[in-house]
């Protein structure tokens, strides 16, 4: 038995080399939310008056109040927390506002759609087939609209081929329905939730170079 133990410490101490090179994780987290939030941010700023409109609005928008406020601080938030998180400067405090951001795209846009932001077409390779199984309502309800959009998909490509260049329109990449659900908000909070908690890493951030200067 200690033998074993011991083969298994070995393999964990083996493991926990990789603990050098650990700012890798937060740099990649970095790296890949920085060029989302700072081109949505600049989309708003461009388009403010568009964006403040779908903010207030209640019938085709969100209905909230200030919207010319919300645009301003979410096209903010944005923005500066995309280079925030590009450099990697004030990166905790900047993962609030943006975690903020994502919980209102969650719960006043995308809640209603369901989870998946591109709909399956394929019910028997949905990722909600598994939780279905065991008999989560939403799971269910997932795989039913899985077969509604697989009808629809097989009907688009028909006429498409029927009527279009369809080679021509497939050539970058396969048609599929917009579910638009909260898929892509949640991910992206929990990334900023990581953040948050681990900070921007070491080495290849200004806040590890600040803190090491004046947070000693």
């Amino acid at each position: 038995m200690s033998g074993v133990i011991a083969f298994i410490n070995t393999l964990q101490n083996a493991l926990d080399r990789f603990r050098t090179i650990d700012f890798l994780a937060p740099l990649a987290l970095r790296l890949y939310l920085a060029p989302v939030f700072i081109a949505v941010g600049l989309h708003k700023f461009m388009h403010l008056e568009d964006m403040a409109s779908w903010f207030g609005n209640p019938d085709w928008g969100l209905g909230l109040p200030a919207p010319m406020l919300m645009a301003i601080l979410a096209a903010s938030a944005e923005l500066f927390g995309g280079i925030a998180l590009l450099f990697g400067i004030a990166v905790r405090w900047f993962a609030i506002p943006l975690m903020i951001t994502m919980l209102v795209a969650t719960f006043a846009v995308h809640w209603d759609k369901g989870w998946f932001a591109v709909a399956p077409g394929n019910p028997e390779t949905s990722t909600a087939k598994p939780l279905a199984s065991v008999g989560i309502p939403a799971a269910k309800r997932s795989l039913e609209n899985s077969r509604a959009v697989g009808k629809r998909l097989e009907a688009a490509k028909s006429l498409l081929k029927k009527h279009g260049n369809y080679n021509w329109l497939t050539e970058k990449g396969s048609f599929v329905v917009l579910n638009n659900g909260i898929e892509f908000a949640v991910t992206y909070f929990i990334m900023l939730l990581v953040l948050f908690f681990i900070g921007s890493g070491k080495y290849l951030s200004l806040d590890y170079w600040i803190a090491r200067y004046f947070r000693k």
